[in-house]
């Protein structure tokens, strides 16, 4: 069975044959990160309800605003960073919700609009090989998403 492996800088390491790498800088990558200053931050459900939502703006962590509903209800937000498990429930959403390059931060060089990440290109390239990325594999990582569905029976 295709397993995640993590990827390293160390002496020697060689990355096994026939595995593939999907992190950051590959059209694979997940786009949702844990903080810095790309604006990927969560609201506490302002829209849905959940417990936390994207935010669909440059935010850093820290600063307040209004969010703006559609039925002209304000909610004042607090905006942080995703956590490990809200950027991967996000690329899975993004993921099997189309495609990736469909997102709406076009900004975020998701991929080549010509070539998107579907689910139906990840079960056509990733099936049946290692996919390597730098998580940590005792913590969530879209790594497993990709592993998931790229090996999943399809049902007809």
């Amino acid at each position: 069975m295709p397993q995640r492996i993590r990827r390293q800088r160390t002496k020697g390491w060689r990355m096994p044959e026939g595995a593939a790498y999907v992190g950051r800088g590959s059209r694979w990558g997940n786009p949702f990160t844990l903080g810095g200053p790309n604006g990927l931050a969560c609201v506490p459900g302002a829209v849905t309800g959940a417990d936390w939502e994207y935010e669909d703006r440059i935010s850093a962590a820290g600063m307040r605003h209004d969010f703006f509903h559609a039925d002209d209800r304000v909610t004042r937000c607090e905006i942080r960073n995703l956590t490990r498990d809200e950027a991967v429930a996000l690329y899975r959403e993004a993921l099997i919700g189309g495609s990736i390059v469909h997102l709406r931060r076009p900004r975020l060089r998701l991929g080549p609009r010509d070539n998107p990440v579907t689910v139906d290109t990840v079960r056509v390239e990733l099936a049946g090989r290692d996919l390597a990325c730098w998580c940590p594999l005792d913590q969530p990582c879209h790594a497993d998403i990709l592993l998931e569905i790229a090996n999943a029976e399809v049902k007809c």
